[in-house]
């Protein structure tokens, strides 16, 4: 494999991971939002400090989860 061409592989292959890992944040985040009952966007814009350190302790686990999946 000449050198142009493993460039090119690799660079396809970070895209494809990069593409699958937002997709399941998406997804997981879309999930914890329609499985738990309280309206986490509603509560952070009325200044709930608890649900926005929740919510986004919530996303960092489901980053974690998915980078350590990837790799």
């Amino acid at each position: 494999m000449d050198e142009a061409s493993r460039y090119a592989f690799e660079t396809f292959n970070v895209l494809w991971w990069s593409i699958i890992g937002v997709v399941a944040f998406a997804l997981g985040s879309y999930l914890f939002d329609k499985l738990d009952p309280i309206d986490y966007k509603v509560q952070i814009e009325q200044g709930n400090i608890a649900a926005a350190i929740k919510f986004s302790a919530v996303l960092l686990g489901l980053a974690g989860i998915i980078v350590t999946a990837i790799r």
